[in-house]
């Protein structure tokens, strides 16, 4: 499927159907427009590479989620509202940003493996020793190049794979929690996870269904 220019040429995608849209699709952390080929087939919709994925350039400076729905706002200007948006993951972190900042435009959410809210239960501490080469990079003790040593050995994948900007976006996203926003939204939100999601267990989505004004959760197995 050929590519597509949106918002001036700062944003590539796919269309599908005939325009204007009714749908737009945001991709998870890592990922790009193509993780919904398959499913978007027979909508009038689009899915894009997120700024820094895919084809589309990264910002110019580090930003939360809602710096990148203050990128992809003008889209909604050139779709069918209100228009529904599916977020995966990261994208479901933007989505609930645009569905904040445009309730008009926006006419439901589908939300998937999203994490919206920090869990319940945090994960285990960072390693030991990542811990004291930060503590003594901010007293001076310890070097620059070493203490992104310690980063790249102990962050997650998606962190060692970023770098520069985006390292720097993935750093600030990772630590934002969305109440606000879910108390916003007055939207209808699906929230569909799977029910052995790790990165965001299912919990998180039982907690969101508690703050949006109209939801439900359909859980899949895997």
């Amino acid at each position: 499927m050929a590519l597509s220019s949106f918002v001036n040429g700062s944003i590539f995608g796919a269309r599908f159907g005939e325009d204007p849209a009714r749908v737009i699709a945001l991709h998870g952390w890592g990922r790009t427009h193509r993780d919904f080929d398959v499913c978007l087939e027979g909508l009038n919709a689009i899915s894009i590479d997120l700024p820094g994925f895919g084809v589309s350039p990264p910002p110019t400076h580090a930003g939360g989620a809602a710096m990148y729905a203050d990128l992809i706002s003008p889209l909604l200007d050139t779709c069918r509202t209100p228009i529904v948006v599916v977020g995966h993951s990261f994208g479901g972190r933007v989505a609930v940003h645009l569905a904040e900042q445009r309730p008009a435009a926006i006419g439901g959410l589908v939300l998937t493996g999203v994490p919206l809210l920090h869990r319940a239960h945090r994960k285990g501490r960072p390693a030991v020793r990542y811990q004291l080469g930060r503590l003594l990079h901010r007293w001076g003790l310890v070097s620059d190049n070493v203490l992104e040593g310690l980063k790249d050995k102990y962050g997650s994948a998606d962190y060692r794979a970023a770098s520069g900007v985006m390292r720097d976006i993935l750093v600030t996203v990772v630590n934002e929690s969305y109440e606000q926003q879910l108390r916003s939204i007055s939207a209808p939100v699906d929230l569909v996870w799977g029910d052995g999601d790790d990165a965001a267990p299912p919990e998180i989505a039982t907690r969101s269904e508690a703050l949006l004004t109209d939801a439900r959760i359909t859980l899949l197995g895997g």
